[in-house]
């Protein structure tokens, strides 16, 4: 279990970027939803002991992570957004690097364990090769082999599946899927198809603060009956913003389709439409910016 209690980091312009996020996350995939600038790398950066928070707590399994971050190093697996490798050396070298570096000395030991990340990565038949020739997906699968090196208790992957096609995240999905079996898994992303088809529980976090968690179906359930949906023209699009609480819209075929959010229906034009996790997240998103700009 991971416990993240009051947790606050203002950077030095000002920017507010976590502002007393509290969580407790159990093994399993968890899913942190936000838009970009809303938090969520500095929070999985801090979780990962790469930076400090101002205040707050974190604690993985008794270990107070900010006092004794080496503790929580030797049991924590990181794929950030952005990862760099050396430019010719091959997925074979890079993973015998990084197990030295992560203390596995003996050679057939780590012989073992390479083999093996390549195997659940998919990566064998082109172990040999550069990483830094891999396409996007094949570079993201190594991140997860290089970040499972330890057995990890805990993974963070950030933004991982952003700029893949269809197949290849798919399969990344397959993959991060049999790693939550056992472990404390963090997505954290802005893409709310990969929440929705692989965490059990999740997180919405902008602004810095956490503004909905829970379960993704008891989320949706809370907006059963509160979704409408219309096709109008871009030129009234100005208008239904004044009047009604649009929370999406979708240009399809000339024409804007936007859903909004209503105890009834709005008028004529509208018509139900069943929820689902994307109509959770903006409308979570554009309560936020609404009391904003009440502000």
């Amino acid at each position: 279990m991971l416990k993240i209690k009051n947790l606050s980091k203002t950077y030095g312009n000002g920017v507010r970027a976590l502002d007393d996020v509290s969580l407790e996350i159990p093994k399993g995939m968890y899913g942190l939803l936000g838009p970009n600038g809303a938090g969520k790398s500095t929070l999985m950066r801090t979780i990962a002991t790469l930076q400090n928070a101002d205040k707050g707590s974190i604690d993985f399994n008794g270990i107070d992570v900010l006092k004794d971050p080496a503790k929580l190093r030797a049991q924590l697996g990181y794929l950030p957004q952005d990862f760099g490798v050396y430019p010719r050396m091959s997925a074979r070298a890079m993973l015998d690097h990084l197990a030295v570096l992560k203390g596995i000395s003996n050679n057939k030991d780590r012989k073992r364990v390479v083999d093996g990340l390549l195997e659940q990565t998919n990566l064998t038949k082109v172990a040999k090769k550069a990483v830094a020739s891999y396409s996007g997906g094949m570079r993201q699968r190594f991140g997860i082999a290089q970040a499972l090196i330890g057995d990890p208790q805990l993974i963070i992957v950030d933004e991982p599946t952003a700029g893949l096609d269809p197949e290849e995240r798919n399969r990344f999905h397959n993959l991060l899927s049999e790693i939550g079996e056992n472990v404390v898994v963090i997505l954290s992303t802005h893409i709310v198809e990969d929440v929705a088809d692989l965490c059990p529980q999740m997180a919405i976090l902008n602004q810095g603060k956490i503004v909905a968690e829970g379960a993704p179906a008891a989320l949706i359930s809370g907006l059963e009956g509160k979704v409408w949906m219309k096709r109008i023209s871009k030129a009234e699009l100005p208008e239904h913003r004044t009047r009604y609480r649009v929370i999406s819209t979708r240009l399809t075929q000339g024409q804007v389709l936007i859903h909004v959010q209503a105890d009834a229906a709005p008028d004529e034009g509208f018509e139900p439409v069943a929820p689902d996790l994307e109509d959770v997240y903006f409308s979570t998103i554009s309560a936020g910016q609404n009391a904003t700009e009440a502000a």
